[in-house]
């Protein structure tokens, strides 16, 4: 089938990449500040992980909620709301003056950011067929990419010129911006609203939860993120910490992984479609082994080889997600995938949350200030990528 993509599309994946980067720069500009906030706040490794585990169970559980009536309004009028949700939350963490009221700004962002996640995901695929979604999702899945090339190092250049606060500030004036395009730019979404059904919270649940292959798309996401977030939330303190690199090297860690995961997204998007999602999904995440278990046993090496090691990282374990969130969109009926990939969100969030959780407690400080049992957390999430391999084979179309 042909890739070439209508004009019009593409200027609904900018938007939606676009708004994407909103949510994903606010929770990983939180990762290199990690060494910073545990000096500034004196907190330990346990309460810095608490700060991301808050972020993503808020986002598992206001979607949860969420997902019993988003299929009853007009998404982009959703997508606009959240977004205006969005900015006042990275307001909250900005004017932040304690650790509790960056916890507080940390929920609130969460729930905001994990509606937005579903909306984006449930606009792709009712507006893209099947055929071009894999290339699509990579399109606007790069917006991780552009976070780490772009925003990672504006970021951190506003953190060392101003403070820690100046990239909340700035997202809070993206986010107002991205309302207005969106405005200009989205169309009316409401062909989902024709088959739309009301249904009491019980049977929507049932509607949902009662299908074996959503269960088993669920589970497959549930392991992504677990092993994901079970490496990446320490990665910056790690590399400070126990590894040795300066601070101010950081945002090579995200440019260069950014470049090569912007790349690879749309390399991966595109094999996806020609060669098969649950095919790519399976090779991709097979190779993301090696780089989890390198990362997580580094000790003191030069700042080259802790980087090109992290780029890898990026490129593999953010890669998967393209032709696994291709898989997942594809799992469901039409007129049931706002509400499915709402649930899908919770259900990622409150994975990542417990992953998070889970490192914060197994890793502790050494006599030296050095951070132990990194290499435990590693060896985990290479058991949950193989299981999410299993259960990627799990998983087929609704039309299938």
């Amino acid at each position: 089938m042909p890739h070439q993509v209508p004009l019009r599309e593409r200027a609904i994946l900018v938007v939606l990449a676009s708004v994407h980067f909103i949510h994903i720069m606010d929770f990983m500009m939180m990762l290199p500040l990690g060494p910073q906030f545990m000096k500034l706040f004196d907190i330990t490794p346990q309460q810095f992980g608490l700060l991301i585990s808050a972020y993503a169970f808020s986002a598992g559980v206001c979607s949860f909620f969420v997902s019993f009536f988003i299929d009853r309004f007009d998404r982009k009028h959703v997508l606009i709301l959240l977004c205006a949700g969005m900015g006042i939350a990275t307001l909250i963490c900005a004017l932040a003056n304690d650790y509790t009221m960056l916890l507080l700004g940390r929920m609130v962002a969460g729930g905001f950011s994990g509606m937005l996640s579903a909306i984006i995901f449930a606009i792709i695929a009712d507006i893209i067929p099947e055929y071009r979604r894999g290339v699509a999702t990579g399109t606007v899945m790069s917006a991780f990419s552009i976070v780490a090339v772009v925003g990672m190092p504006i970021g951190m250049l506003l953190v060392n010129l101003v403070d820690w606060r100046a990239p909340f500030y700035l997202l809070s004036a993206v986010s107002s911006l991205m309302i207005i395009i969106a405005l200009r730019v989205l169309p009316s979404l409401r062909d989902h609203l024709i088959h739309h059904q009301e249904r009491h919270p019980f049977q929507q649940l049932r509607a949902i939860f009662w299908v074996r292959n959503h269960l088993y798309a669920f589970a497959l996401i549930a392991m992504l993120m677990f092993a994901g977030f079970c490496v990446s939330p320490f990665i910056s303190t790690y590399m400070v910490i126990n590894v040795g690199m300066a601070e101010i090297d950081l945002p090579y860690l995200y440019f260069f992984g950014g470049l090569a995961t912007f790349f690879a997204a749309r390399i991966l998007g595109r094999l996806a479609d020609l060669h098969g999602k649950r095919k790519t999904f399976g090779v991709t995440a097979a190779l993301s082994v090696f780089p989890i278990l390198l990362l997580t046993h580094l000790s003191s090496v030069p700042t080259v080889f802790a980087v090109g090691i992290s780029t890898l990282f990026m490129m593999l374990v953010s890669g998967r997600f393209v032709p696994a969130m291709a898989l997942v969109t594809a799992s469901v009926t039409p007129r049931l995938r706002g509400s499915f990939l709402s649930f899908n969100t919770s259900v990622q969030q409150l994975s990542a949350g417990l992953a998070s959780l889970l490192t914060g407690s197994i890793m502790g400080i050494s006599a030296n200030g050095a951070l132990t049992h990194y290499d435990s957390v590693g060896i985990i999430a290479s058991i949950a990528t193989i299981l999410s391999i299993l259960l990627a084979v799990k998983v087929d179309s609704y039309q299938e």
